[in-house]
């Protein structure tokens, strides 16, 4: 009995609930939907994505369905706004992008030239005498102030001061042997 019903009144009935009639007309309709879709988009798999897209979206689709014209001609309409939206987020995800590349490069030269700078600070503090480094390392690994790191070294602060000033004239003078920053 479906084969001789209309793409039309199976229209009517899918969007009405009726499963059997969904599936007659997908199973009528599947086949040139997706040729459809690959002519659009070019690629199988692209295709593929497409036609499965505008399967899942055709029940709610149906309930705006009007029979004014032809089943295939409004499935069609379908087919070619679906494969338009697509193709817009597709640029507007493109477009997006477009910048992110040089940004992630710019990202990693900046990483990269962290690193560099930190393993030089992170070696040269290790030829700094004892007490030097262990200022450095408090006031500016941890960010204490001079009072804070002199309570914790337990000298005063003013010495605190002075290996800091000291810290700074051994590393600007190890800094052009070894041709880093």
């Amino acid at each position: 009995m479906r084969m001789n019903t209309s793409d039309e009144d199976l229209a009517a009935a899918a969007a009405s609930g009726d499963r059997a009639a969904f599936a007659a007309l997908l199973e009528r309709r599947y086949d040139a939907l997706f040729a459809l879709c690959f002519r659009l988009t070019g690629a199988r798999a692209e295709a593929e994505d497409l036609t499965q897209d505008i399967c899942l979206a055709l029940p709610a689709k149906l309930a705006r369905y009007e029979s004014r014209a032809r089943f295939t001609t409004w499935l069609y309409r379908v087919a070619v706004n679906a494969a338009h939206d697509r193709r817009r987020r597709r640029a507007t995800h493109a477009k997006a992008a477009a910048g992110w590349g040089d940004w992630e490069i710019a990202r990693q030269a900046e990483m990269a030239e962290a690193k560099v700078q930190a393993d030089w600070l992170a070696a040269t503090m290790a030829a700094l005498p004892d007490e030097l480094r262990d200022t450095l390392a408090l006031t500016l690994g941890e960010e204490l102030t001079h009072a804070e790191a002199a309570e914790v070294l337990g000298i005063a602060p003013g010495t605190v001061s002075w290996r800091l000033s000291e810290a700074r004239r051994l590393l600007r003078a190890l800094a052009p042997k070894e041709g880093t920053p």
